[in-house]
């Protein structure tokens, strides 16, 4: 099982940054690369269906989510265009003065390319996302 974690600070304090987090459906919000998201169900167990440019598309399952400690984790779900199976991530946000550390961080395990070439393809998903956090919140 290969892992990638990528650790950042943003500028906006953690329930600002939480609360672009803790909206599962919500994540165009922050991801410029996203062209719609759908989310069947609520809570722990709910499905978000991505659709990418190209219309590709891949599935989210929320596997856990703390809304005291600012935590959730999700799996990819079903078939997908990216190049890894069994994902399963974390993300992590702390208070850090006056902004918030985020942790982003997946086990995996590459399909078809090297394990350190999925783990950029992550790595760049993550960085990418952290921006779109930081641009939304205007941090």
């Amino acid at each position: 099982m290969a892992s990638v974690k990528v650790t950042d600070r943003i500028g906006a304090g953690a329930d600002s940054v939480w609360g672009l987090l803790r909206d599962f459906g919500g994540i165009k919000k922050f991801s410029t690369t996203i062209e719609s998201c759908t989310v069947e169900g609520e809570g722990v167990g709910a499905v978000r269906t991505i659709t990418m440019p190209g219309g590709l598309q891949l599935q989210e399952r929320l596997e856990s989510f703390d809304d005291a400690g600012r935590t959730l984790q999700y799996a990819i779900i079903g078939e997908n265009p990216l190049p890894f199976t069994d994902y399963l991530s974390t993300i992590r946000l702390s208070e850090d003065g006056d902004g918030t550390s985020v942790e982003w961080s997946s086990t995996f395990e590459p399909k078809g390319i090297p394990e350190e070439q999925a783990g950029k393809i992550i790595e760049g998903i993550y960085t990418g996302g952290i921006a779109g956090m930081k641009s939304a919140l205007g941090a």
